[in-house]
């Protein structure tokens, strides 16, 4: 099927930031992440800001994954190197699968951009539940790139040859199969 020919399907996406310091008015990369959803015509179906605390982050993104009215889940913040950057820790083990060239993908991007200070950041992503989990760091400039140069296309099931959106039916085959 032509791209002309498939319709624009809106995905439900909700954005958690992550930061011990950050409020909502605060927020520049959670914000430049809403308003690239809204502006793509997805559905922005929450927001929050957490603590970096893996028990917070975890629960959080629990509850997105148990929703049905959640297709995808992007956090921004929590993963860089120090001690209090602990996202992977928390969202890895609710991934029943990761999405390996997500992070591939992120760091050449962002190698064009920071050169070889992509290095520092553990960007990933996975499916969890049936839903979409993925991880950027917490800076605007790698949410504008994350986006912009993934998943506004990943997340479009007018892309081709292939995208994100044509697969969600089947995402939690496995667990309806128990």
């Amino acid at each position: 099927m032509a791209e002309a020919e498939r319709s624009f399907l809106p995905v439900r996406i909700a954005v958690l930031t992550v930061s011990d310091t950050r409020d909502l008015a605060q927020d520049r990369s959670g914000q430049i992440l809403a308003d690239r959803i809204t502006e793509a015509g997805h559905i922005l179906a929450d927001r929050a800001i957490v603590r970096d605390e893996v028990e917070l982050i975890r629960e959080q993104v629990r509850a997105w994954v148990a929703a049905p009215d959640v297709d995808a889940v992007i956090t921004t913040g929590g993963t860089g190197l120090t001690g209090r950057d602990v996202t992977p820790e928390a969202l890895k083990p609710l991934f029943d699968k990761e999405i390996d060239g997500f992070s591939v993908a992120f760091h050449m991007i962002s190698f064009q951009k920071i050169g070889t200070s992509t290095v520092q950041s553990r960007a990933t992503a996975g499916v969890a539940n049936g839903t979409y989990v993925f991880c950027l760091p917490g800076s605007p400039g790698a949410c504008k790139d994350a986006w912009d140069g993934i998943l506004k296309d990943q997340l479009d099931y007018r892309h081709m040859p292939c995208n994100f959106v044509e697969i969600m039916p089947r995402l939690d085959e496995h667990l309806r199969r128990k």
